[in-house]
């Protein structure tokens, strides 16, 4: 069976990191399959959210594979197959496949079933609506072994939680657990282990009854202008607000709320 699971539900597709007995940790492997994951997104017009779980009730990601990815990636072995080819061929597929950097404008929630540690953390720093299991952990740990977290977390940490948490998390390598995130508005909420992905679902299918165009257009807008000053930010959200009133979408929208009925979009 692969590391990672590809599935359609209706207008959601769930992405799913399946190497519970890696603590779902990232291989070459991996990291290639979600790249072509997330490309299979964003060509797919059907899909309008994604979900990223993993498997088992542990941990959502470990981060970085320590026996394949790391000593691939500092030379200590060769490449012996097509993922550690394709993943050396490429300098920016472990960026995109991890979230460190993405386009794709169609929301993200990730559907955290267990511990997100370092590289797992920092997935989860890309996504932009979380659902936690009870007996998650939070954290990057790097610096314990004298290292530093590549995936972003310098950048995002900070932005995402108060600055004085964010500091301590990185300069310490602790970890919170899921009450702790919730209350720093890390996640959106925190729910038993066995109700995470349902809970992801339901969020992920009141999101894609809405018009797609609005909210791809809200999510390149909200990427688009944060950390610009506010004068600039709102010339750049007319940009993207803008094109949206002059769809088909936009039409029907009022028309169905004056019918009275639930509207049916087309993302023209």
């Amino acid at each position: 069976m692969s590391v990672v699971l590809y599935e359609r539900v209706g207008n959601v597709a769930v992405i799913t990191l399946n190497r519970p007995e890696a603590r779902n940790s990232l291989s070459p492997e991996v990291l290639v399959r979600l790249d072509d994951a997330w490309r299979e997104v964003a060509a797919d017009d059907g899909v309008r959210v994604a979900v990223l779980t993993g498997t088992g009730d542990k941990a959502f990601c470990a981060g970085a594979d320590l026996a394949r990815l790391v000593p691939l990636m500092s030379g200590a072995r060769e490449a012996d197959d097509e993922f550690d080819r394709r993943l050396l061929a490429d300098g920016s597929l472990m960026d995109r496949a991890s979230l460190r950097v993405s386009d794709l404008d169609k929301p993200i929630i990730a559907a955290i079933n267990g511990s997100a540690i370092a590289g797992g953390m920092e997935i989860v720093q890309g996504t932009d609506l979380r659902i936690a299991a009870e007996g998650a952990r939070f954290g990057v740990q790097e610096v314990k072994w004298a290292l530093f977290p590549m995936g972003g977390s310098t950048v995002r940490l900070p932005a995402q939680l108060p600055h004085a948490v964010a500091m301590e998390l990185l300069l310490t390598g602790d970890l919170i657990d899921a009450q702790q995130a919730l209350a720093y508005g890390f996640v959106n909420r925190v729910v038993p282990a066995s109700e995470v992905l349902a809970e992801s679902l339901a969020l992920a299918e009141r999101i894609a009854a809405n018009g797609p165009l609005a909210v791809r257009a809200v999510k390149r807008s909200v990427r688009d202008c944060l950390g610009r000053p506010e004068v600039e930010a709102m010339a750049r959200e007319l940009t993207h607000g803008g094109p949206v009133f002059k769809t088909d979408d936009a039409r029907e929208g009022p028309r169905a709320f004056l019918e009275k009925r639930a509207p049916v979009f087309h993302s023209r």
